[in-house]
C-alpha cells in the first residue's frame, strides 16, 4: 500500500508594520486585503479617518524597501493628492488604504510615521 504526501501550500501572506516607536509587528494576512483594514484589525495606530476612501492621508504608510514600492502600482491622482498633505512624506510614501495585499507583496515593510494630520479633502470645499 503505498501513500502520497499531499503539500500544503501555506496561502497566508506577511507585511510588518514598524510602529513609531520602532516596534516591529510581523501579521499574517491574505491576497486583497488591505493595510488600513490590516492595522486597524490588529490595534495598530492607524487611523483611516476617512473610512479608505482615499480622502485623507491619516493612513500614510512609508515603504522600506524600493524592491517592493516598485511592485506596487503607480498611486492614482486622488492619493498623490492626499499624499500632498501628510506628514514626513517621503518618495516611498503611500496611502494604507491603497495598498492591496497580492503574492507579490509578501513581505512587504511598511514604518508608521511618527505622527499624521488629519485634513480631508472636505476641508477644502468652497464655503
Amino acid at each position: 500500500m503505498s501513500t502520497s504526501k499531499i503539500l500544503v501550500r501555506d496561502s497566508r501572506l506577511y507585511v510588518t508594520f514598524i510602529d513609531k516607536d520602532e516596534r516591529e509587528h510581523k501579521v499574517a494576512v491574505s491576497a486583497g486585503d488591505n493595510l488600513l483594514d490590516i492595522a486597524q484589525a490588529n490595534d495598530l495606530e492607524m487611523e483611516g479617518a476617512c473610512g479608505g476612501s482615499c480622502a485623507c492621508s491619516t493612513c500614510h504608510v512609508i515603504v522600506v524597501d524600493d524592491e517592493y514600492y516598485d511592485k506596487m502600482s503607480e498611486p492614482e491622482d486622488d492619493e498623490n493628492d492626499m499624499l500632498d498633505l501628510a506628514f514626513g512624506l517621503t518618495e516611498t510614501s503611500r496611502l494604507g488604504c491603497q495598498i492591496v495585499m497580492t503574492k507579490e507583496l509578501d513581505g512587504l515593510k511598511v514604518k508608521l510615521p511618527s505622527m499624521t494630520r488629519n485634513l480631508q479633502a472636505s476641508d477644502f470645499t468652497p464655503k
